[in-house]
């Protein structure tokens, strides 16, 4: 993890520690950046002796995106389990520490912490917090060194994301009709150029199979260098970062950087023949409104992940090995072409069909730095 982001996260070690001792405040005392929800909807389940609680990262619950379906996952645990639930809402880094903190106070049993940048904040709380158990959207726990470590109370639910982007990066390259596609992030962390690692092979690969020079804008995998918006709210950015690429001739933009990216699907959608490749889940249905120009998406099943880590804790079965996501256990994948299936050549979905099996059995590998 950068440095930097390493030491803003620990700044709030010391109260998480608190936490885990003092006197719980006032459920109505949360803070005025964050927004607590309590468990959605009736139950079909009986009621189980067990609470569920999650935390998003700044991008909120309603970012199309990772958090939304981590969100779904809880909800759905809490609905088919019987489990109590709690999420707060985090819309800066420094909500992490407090949002958490307001968790132990909430007596949680489990608490799941989505994306990358709360890796520092939930281990702190979980090396603070034996008794209670946590699970990590997207990252690894590490020491000061950026070593893997083990907690026995921590376990991390991780995606082999780059196999699926590969996939994405194949079809885009052989759909783009202009030669040139794009992508770019949000925030340079390992959760999101691990995306654009895939999409980069799989461009390349399209190009070697069918002697093409597709170009691709936004990133090199080689150097990992790129183009990044700076943050997951500012959609603006992400029509400007678009346009820019479109501008340039891309008419096929991967946009990893959460709700930023609805900002590049209005420039491409303003461009008339631009295409999107959505990440996280099936852009085609959670963003509707941009459904004609969803090529596909790359889909991690977060919301599954939840679920499965929700149940084994309330059934007291929780281990700290973690949940790794991959095309053969269908943790990641892609989405159907819907809309623009004609729009991809028949020797191109064969091809995708045949990559995929290969990556599954192992003949083909598809690696990323950025993966744990």
């Amino acid at each position: 993890m950068n440095k930097i982001i390493r030491v803003a996260a620990l700044s709030g070690a010391l109260a998480l520690a608190l936490a885990a001792c003092g006197s719980a405040p006032d459920d109505d005392a949360a803070s005025p950046s964050s927004s607590m929800t309590p468990g959605a909807g009736a139950s079909s389940a009986a009621p189980v002796d067990f609470k569920a609680c999650m935390v998003s990262d700044s991008g909120g619950f309603e970012d199309k995106s990772f958090n939304q379906s981590g969100a779904e996952g809880l909800e759905r645990a809490g609905a088919e389990l019987g489990v109590a639930t709690n999420k707060v809402e985090s819309t800066a880094a420094t909500d992490f520490t407090p949002n958490i903190a307001q968790l132990l106070s909430d007596k949680c049993n489990l608490i799941i912490g989505v994306g990358f940048l709360l890796e520092d904040p939930i281990q702190t709380a979980a090396e603070a917090n034996p008794d209670v158990e946590f699970a990590l959207v997207d990252s690894a726990f590490s020491d000061k060194d950026f070593k893997p470590v083990t907690l026995e109370n921590g376990k991390p639910l991780l995606f082999n994301t780059q196999e699926a982007a590969f996939l994405a990066g194949y079809v885009a390259a052989g759909t783009s009709k202009t030669g040139t596609v794009a992508t770019f992030g949000g925030i340079q962390l390992p959760s999101v150029s691990i995306f654009m690692d895939g999409f980069s092979d799989g461009v390349k690969k399209y190009n070697e199979d069918f002697s093409k020079k597709v170009k691709l804008l936004g990133w090199d995998k080689d150097k990992q260098k790129g183009s990044f918006t700076g943050d997951f709210e500012d959609q603006s950015k992400g029509q400007n970062i678009a346009k820019g690429f479109i501008d340039q001739g891309a008419d096929v933009i991967m946009p990893v950087a959460g709700p930023v990216g609805l900002g590049a699907a209005a420039a491409a959608k303003d461009a008339g023949d631009v295409m999107i490749v959505g990440v996280d889940a099936d852009w085609y249905d959670t963003a509707p409104d941009y459904k004609s120009i969803i090529l596909t998406s790359v889909i991690k099943q977060i919301g599954q992940s939840v679920f499965d880590t929700v149940d084994q804790a309330s059934k007291d079965s929780f281990t700290s090995e973690p949940y790794v996501g991959t095309l053969e256990n269908k943790g990641i994948d892609i989405a159907p072409f819907h809309d623009l299936d004609s729009e991809v050549p028949a020797d191109v979905k064969a091809k995708v069909e045949e990559l995929k099996t290969q990556i599954i059995t192992g003949d083909l590998k598809v690696e990323s730095p950025s993966q744990n």
